[in-house]
């Protein structure tokens, strides 16, 4: 275990059952990882592996701009498999 609580390769693990999750929760509005991870419960360390994944694999992008905070707002992409 490591200081976050869960080793990296849980938290990578879980990212496909996390997916639905998010794509559910982005469907309405765009929102930052921080955003996510306080909708969902989740700590923003986790989220941002799963952001992340889904990122690289297309099925979110980053909405131009960032957020007063300095976060990007993330959207998803409209894959379907």
């Amino acid at each position: 275990m490591n200081a976050t609580g869960r080793e990296i390769r849980e938290i990578v693990r879980d990212e496909p059952a996390m997916r639905r999750r998010i794509l559910e929760l982005l469907t309405d509005e765009p929102r930052t990882v921080p955003e996510i991870a306080a909708a969902i419960g989740s700590p923003s360390h986790e989220v941002v592996f799963w952001v992340m994944a889904m990122r690289r694999y297309g099925w979110l992008r980053e909405v131009k701009g960032v957020t007063d905070e300095g976060y990007f707002r993330y959207e998803p992409t409209g894959r379907t498999s």
